[in-house]
């Protein structure tokens, strides 16, 4: 059936979170087992699958223009097709279907986040029969972790616990996008968990767009310490987890950070606004109150935690008075990181539909406050790794200097070091090294490899 795939050359563009980032990982996995190879670089590809995000109106926009850009980028001189075989997946695939192919005709093939499976038999059409093809769907029966994988690193793993969402924030698209949420069973969890650390990876990240509910649907009641401890207890060296709704964040999960040696001390909870007001605008279903409580229990926990969240600045309806509560949150939250947003409204959603006459100007000073105030905390955050030893997961080399090392610290913090005489990047690459770390900056910390 995919006769037509082997030997072809192909590229894939992945936009938005963690969730895309694995299914990326599928589809290459998927195209490698049909005789398919991946490219370095997109030119050289006959190829092309754009994995995308539509949380943001941004990415719509990239992606139409980067789509735009290729038309005319000539195939490798050794293909012997007519043009390049364009696709279209993830969610804005899943949302806009045949739509991506009527606004643009060079677009080949369109498929969602429920049958990524499908897609070399897509190809396969397109490469057989020509025409263009958009298959999408609702629901699916499958998990991705089902079908074959070739992982970004052969020493860190995704491993996707659920999927779906049951939350409908009034911004947020992803329910309409990814369907319920369905879990995985713990057995085939701590299955694959076992599976990788005897492939040698160092690394295991849980991923569910909310892993603190894993479970309601299948038990009853949600069981991702239950998961934890059972992921632990494959020995793998680092377990982190994303992402984390507050509403559903339990003591027994919090607990789990004093206890479990190997689920590194940093923790990413969403807050999006430190206003009750505006939290009940978004249907986020706690209070300030509430979130700063599970703040005061994860650092009784575990007091070298590094926290991180997401804050949308400008959602509708938001007042000064509102805005100064999300200042005066992250102030006293300090946050290691904060991911800022302004707020864009996506079509399908409630919040789009709310009217606001807050004018940009005022959105976005309020915004570039904010952003100072972050890189303020995140500096002081830093200071306490000054003149401490951590163990460095090395990733690879620095963007602006190849002889320096970068990596992660337990607690997800960037770290620099020289690449230590005698020693090439790719012997320490993948491997867990002692760092001194000789000077905290705001965004990663600087040190000398402990030999």
């Amino acid at each position: 059936m995919n006769q037509f795939l082997t030997g072809r050359s192909f590229y894939v563009f992945t936009y938005g979170c963690q969730m895309n980032e694995h299914d990326s990982e599928r589809i290459v996995g998927m195209l490698e087992a049909c005789g398919a190879h991946r490219t370095d670089v997109f030119e050289d590809s006959e190829i092309v699958i754009f994995m995308t995000c539509c949380v943001r109106e941004a990415a719509d926009v990239r992606l139409r223009g980067q789509v735009n850009s290729i038309k005319n980028v000539p195939l490798p001189r050794t293909s012997e097709l007519k043009k390049r075989v364009v696709c279209i997946g993830g969610c804005i695939g899943q949302r806009d279907g045949q739509q991506l192919i009527d606004d643009m005709h060079h677009v080949d093939v369109v498929f969602g986040t429920q049958n990524i499976e499908r897609l070399p038999y897509l190809i396969n059409g397109v490469l057989s029969r020509g025409g263009h093809i958009a298959e999408v769907q609702e629901e699916s029966d499958t998990f991705s972790t089902d079908l074959p994988s070739k992982r970004e690193h052969d020493w860190a793993a995704w491993l996707p616990i659920t999927v779906g969402c049951n939350n409908f924030c009034t911004y947020c698209i992803v329910p309409y996008v990814r369907g319920r949420e369905r879990s995985r069973a713990i057995e085939s969890v701590v299955a694959d968990a076992q599976a990788l650390v005897a492939e040698g990876v160092q690394e295991i990240t849980l991923l569910g767009q909310n892993v603190n509910s894993y479970g309601r649907d299948l038990y009853g009641e949600p069981r991702f310490a239950d998961v934890l401890k059972g992921v632990a207890a494959t020995g793998v060296p680092r377990l982190r987890f994303a992402t984390s709704h507050p509403k559903d964040l339990t003591d027994e999960v919090i607990e789990a950070f004093g206890t479990l040696g190997n689920l590194m001390p940093a923790l990413h909870l969403p807050v999006q606004s430190g206003s009750d007001a505006i939290l009940k605008r978004m249907h986020r279903s706690y209070t300030v109150e509430h979130y700063l409580g599970l703040i005061d229990k994860l650092r009784a926990a575990c007091p070298d935690i590094s926290l991180s969240t997401d804050i949308i600045v400008g959602f509708p309806g938001e007042t000064e008075e509102d805005f100064q509560a999300t200042y005066d949150l992250v102030e006293k939250v300090g946050y290691s990181q904060v991911f800022t947003f302004i707020y864009s409204p996506r079509e399908g959603t409630p919040a789009a539909k709310m009217k606001d006459d807050t004018p940009r100007s005022v959105i976005q000073e309020r915004f570039e406050r904010l952003v100072q105030m972050v890189q303020d905390k995140a500096y002081e955050q830093n200071q306490r790794f000054a003149d401490r030893t951590l163990d460095v997961l090395v990733e690879g080399v620095s963007q602006r200097n190849d002889s320096i090392i970068a990596g992660r610290s337990p607690h997800n913090a960037m770290v620099h070091a020289p690449i230590p005489e005698g020693k090439t990047i790719e012997q320490l690459k993948g491997t867990i090294i002692p760092v001194h770390v000789d000077e905290a900056k705001t965004w990663y910390l600087s040190g000398t490899v402990v030999e």
